[in-house]
Formats: structure tokens, sequence, C-alpha cells
């Protein structure tokens, strides 16, 4: 991987690991610093999200700062120019999920394009 393509699954990866972050999550002026203004989700539970609906859910104390989202196999790659796809596993509080995120740099810097859950058993 070329350092260029290192720095963009960086910052994608800290992007990523801030919209986990109880502090970070109780601000929507700062999600939305880290939502592309198309953002859509499709969650673990199969419902379909945008960014208004999804502040509903990060301001409300979705992850407690005493119970953070636990992470691993975090992995990126560079699909494109400007593009990232994370891929990770998360545990919140017992609920086990296989996570994929794509990134985009836009003129703000990288954003949250797409994110999707897929619950384990």
């Amino acid at each position: 991987m070329t350092d260029e393509s290192e720095q963009a699954v960086q910052a994608a990866v800290d992007g990523e690991l801030q919209l986990l972050d109880p502090e970070v999550r109780a601000s929507p002026a700062r999600v939305l610093e880290l939502l592309d203004p198309e953002f859509t989700e499709i969650g673990a539970s199969g419902r379909r999200w945008d960014t208004k609906s999804i502040l509903t859910v990060t301001s409300g104390g979705s992850v407690s700062p005493e119970s953070p989202v636990k992470v691993s196999e975090m992995s990126g790659v560079v699909l494109a120019p400007g593009v990232v796809h994370l891929t990770y596993f998360a545990d919140n509080q017992g609920r086990r999920a296989w996570r994929s995120s794509l990134w985009r740099l836009t003129e703000m810097g990288w954003r949250m394009y797409f994110h999707q859950g897929t619950l384990v058993s």
C-alpha cells in the first residue's frame, strides 16, 4: 500500500472510531462533521437510516461511556482515489455485528457515505 493509500485508510479508521465514541455521538454537530450529506445506512436491524434519523440514535445515548463499543479486525482498502472501504467486527454490550463503511474524501475532509451492519448470532 502506498503512503497516500495508508493515509486515506487511516483517516477513514480515525473517523469510524470517532463515530463510535460516546462523546462524539452525543454531539450532533460533531457527528454531522463526519457524515456525508448523502449518508445512508442499512442497520443490523434491517432498517434504512439517513443523516436525520441517525442523529436521533447517536444523540440518544446508544453507546454508553461506561461500556464503549469493542472493535476488532478493522481493515481498510482504497477502492478508488478518495474512496475507502472499511470492515470490522463490533460488540456493543453483547450485540455483535460485522460492520462495513464507505468513506469518501470531500472538500470538508473524509466523511462516511454508507454504512451497513450484519448481526452475528
